[in-house]
């Protein structure tokens, strides 16, 4: 596996590179805005072709990378089911994994440093966001901090990992890089509590100023979504109530861009073909499915995926191939549901 740890000095944040390999798939982890050139140079030199780019929660002190990131790479921007983000390709949940070639991330619901943080467990380390620091642990005195929260999502969860398990956290002020659960069980002066109610009031003694960003980034970061409305004369849109009645058409072709475990956790659409976002570029090239459908077959391809990200990237795409004749449901299968349109279930 090819992993790097980077970092940016103003806000003191860890982003992390995983992939499988030089000519593989890439996913990063609370990437960071300003640095989002330094990770484009990166994927080049390292060969890689980043797919996913996810953060822990939503960030105070800076301004996520994960909208610029998908709008110069066409990747799939994911973050849990608590974050209230408008748009994101996916949300995960505790129990989870998310994936890509060669790297799996198991999903750990955090939350006290804020109601929406997660943590990212592989077998030899886990990322911990702001929930977990190096001798320290977050603060949890906004954006729905709950300091019990924390202290059972510590206790009940991360410290519950195997001794040696690599902490690898979203930050670091004194200049550590990498720790262990078991050297944090130990050494980590913020866990040397006996329960919640003990945690909760050490955690009142910490009075620390908001983060400079706050007042910039957090509504930066809630409005991260890809614009999915077709504007004046455009046609590459369509919401999902007129769909419902378009999809019936013969010379239209439904495209669920969703993975196997999306299609099973919230059903599909009757009738769609399944074409995984991460498949798309080759079923656009000469001989792929969609390009097949859209030029040979005379159809109108119709796009959809969770929430509409994906989709309305799929569209980018498809004109960039040359296809025109094509749209995306506004929404998703979310959009859908709440238009009333039929959903099967997927077994």
């Amino acid at each position: 596996m090819l992993f790097r740890q980077l970092y940016e000095n103003v806000s003191s944040t860890f982003t992390y590179l995983l992939a499988d390999g030089p000519g593989g798939e890439a996913l990063i982890i609370d990437p960071v805005f300003e640095r989002v050139e330094r990770y484009l140079t990166l994927f080049e030199e390292l060969d890689v072709r980043l797919v996913m780019a996810l953060d822990t929660h939503v960030h105070a002190d800076h301004i996520t990378g994960l909208a610029a990131l998908r709008d110069r790479t066409k990747c799939i921007t994911a973050m849990g089911k608590m974050a209230k983000v408008d748009v994101v390709s996916f949300r995960f949940d505790e129990g989870d994994t998310v994936e890509i070639e060669g790297v799996r991330l198991d999903v750990m619901y955090t939350p006290g440093h804020t109601d929406d943080s997660y943590c990212f467990r592989m077998p030899d380390r886990v990322f911990t966001g702001d929930t977990l620091l190096i001798r320290g642990t977050g603060r949890t005195d906004f954006q729905n901090g709950d300091p019990r929260a924390a202290y059972h999502s510590l206790v009940d969860k991360l410290l519950k990992l195997p001794d040696e398990t690599l902490v690898y956290p979203g930050h670091d002020y004194k200049g550590d890089s990498v720790s262990t659960i078991a050297e944090e069980r130990a050494f980590n002066p913020r866990l040397k509590v006996a329960s919640a109610d003990e945690y909760a009031a050490l955690m009142q003694t910490v009075n620390m100023p908001n983060p400079k960003m706050m007042d910039v980034a957090v509504p930066a970061n809630l409005k991260i979504g890809a614009r999915q409305r077709a504007e004046g004369g455009e046609t590459w849109s369509i919401e999902a109530a007129t769909a419902i009645s378009g999809v019936a058409k013969p010379d239209v072709v439904l495209i669920d861009l969703r993975d196997d475990n999306e299609r099973r956790r919230a059903g599909a659409i009757p009738n769609a073909v399944q074409v995984p976002y991460r498949d798309l570029v080759h079923a656009l090239h000469p001989g792929g499915l969609v390009h097949h459908e859209a030029i040979k077959g005379r159809k109108r391809i119709m796009f959809y995926c969770a929430f509409g990200e994906r989709s309305a990237l799929a569209v980018k795409s498809a004109h960039e191939s040359g296809l025109f004749n094509v749209c995306h449901i506004v929404g998703g299968i979310e959009g859908w549901r709440k238009a009333g349109g039929a959903i099967e279930a997927i077994g």
